[in-house]
């Protein structure tokens, strides 16, 4: 199978899943998963006028001219507290003591802040020591959101703020898309468990930790973590082990095609359908997405670097299509702080920080870079992409640089098209 282009890559890859069938739950167990449809406000937001702090509620005319050398004298009323409901209309000269989120009474058309007013000693009135507007310090009904609008759409990531307006809405279950269940196949002659003695030729196995890590971080539930040595029979006896009891399974090294690199040869054996085997990108450029039977499989290389970028590009992307969502990230053009050259027709993800340096916009400034390094990726801003198509890229020449803050999850069907390289 031919090297795919990144974006191929991508969409072919995404043909191993389909987005998994929607569940009810509470509204606490939603938090972390996408909504799976839209939802409406169920009714207006605030549901009446109401004080935006601690006051008294006037009618503003009243208070022409007020300071604190001559105020405005008015007859209180009453004390009305949030969730009352005021039972006297304000006549001129009268004022209503308030407390934030208490309603508006009939009459008053301003709040005037505890801070700029005083009661008399009796309490039978207030002295007003400033001017206020109609609408001073009052929230409006509705100004938040009209009963029946659109509140949340279809893919939003349900965040602690998202359960507070759902919440706020009297709402105590929602329509979400089910964690994916993943397991995480490392293998290896090489790899020690941490915590067990290592030789100079060893290395510690990190890519268990890492790529499940990185599975949770896209929403998944990581249900399995194994080892296998490289050997083509304990390969097989794991795979057929572990794949029937999850949705995608994420194997790391073995991936390329060294005598030992025996993942690929064994799927085929067991019947796996290969959608993505190689992909004109470094590092990960050994990538594969197969199906096997249920299972969608992502073939990841050993070298936690190539992994890394490997699982962002492929994985990621398929896991957020299993919960129904396509992710989109900003994208800022910067300035490169090294000329670097590149194989014309692989596209290239650095790591880089981004310094805002001056008028000419941020300076993309790159990381020491290696498909079996770790340290790259620690306090970093994005991938620089340097396309396919080109081999040498200047100093200050600049690039495009995908972040990772802020991503925005749209539902599969309203997605954006991709702007991959």
């Amino acid at each position: 199978m031919p090297l795919l282009s990144l974006s191929a890559a991508r969409l072919a890859s995404l043909e191993a899943v389909a987005p998994a069938a929607t569940e009810r739950v509470p509204l606490l167990d939603a938090h972390g998963r996408f909504l799976a449809e839209e939802v409406r406000a169920s009714r207006t937001l605030p549901g009446c006028d109401n004080s935006a702090m601690d006051g008294w509620a006037v009618r503003a005319e009243e208070t022409r001219g007020a300071n604190r050398d001559q105020p405005a004298r008015l007859r209180v009323l009453e004390t009305v507290y949030a969730g009352a409901l005021p039972t006297r209309a304000l006549q001129p000269g009268d004022a209503t003591r308030l407390f934030t989120g208490a309603p508006i009474p009939p009459g008053a058309d301003a709040v005037v802040r505890q801070e700029a007013a005083r009661a008399t000693p009796d309490g039978q009135a207030v002295d007003v020591f400033i001017q206020v507007r109609p609408g001073h310090d009052i929230r409006r009904r509705g100004e938040e959101v009209l009963a029946g609008a659109p509140l949340v759409a279809a893919g939003q990531h349900v965040s602690a703020a998202v359960l507070g307006v759902l919440a706020s809405q009297g709402m105590t279950h929602v329509q979400v898309r089910p964690a994916p269940r993943v397991a995480v196949l490392a293998t290896g002659d090489e790899l020690v468990r941490p915590g067990e003695p290592a030789f100079a030729h060893q290395v510690y196995e990190s890519n268990l930790v890492l790529i499940a890590a990185l599975a949770r971080e896209a929403g998944a539930d990581v249900r399995h973590l194994s080892r296998a040595r490289d050997d083509e029979q304990a390969l097989r006896e794991a795979i057929t082990r572990v794949a029937p009891e999850v949705e995608v399974l994420i194997t790391t090294g073995g991936a390329s095609v060294g005598d030992k690199d025996h993942v690929k040869r064994v799927l085929t054996s067991l019947g796996a359908h290969f959608l993505v085997d190689g992909v004109a990108l470094k590092p990960g450029k050994p990538v594969a997405v197969a199906r096997l039977g249920h299972t969608a499989v992502v073939v990841l290389p050993g070298n936690p670097g190539a992994a890394t970028v490997a699982f962002d590009q492929l994985a990621r992307p398929l896991l957020l299509k299993r919960q129904g969502v396509l992710e989109t990230r900003r994208r800022v053009h910067a300035r490169l702080s090294e000329a670097r050259h590149k194989q014309a027709g692989l596209a290239y993800l650095i790591t880089a920080t981004l310094e805002h340096d001056g008028p000419t916009g941020p300076r993309a400034v790159l990381r020491a870079q290696g498909a079996g390094q770790l340290l790259q990726n620690l306090h970093t801003d994005g991938w620089v992409i340097l396309p396919p198509g080109r081999a040498d890229f200047s100093e200050g020449e600049r690039v495009e640089v995908e972040l990772f803050d802020r991503p925005r999850f749209h539902a599969v069907d309203a997605a954006p098209a991709s702007t991959e390289p």
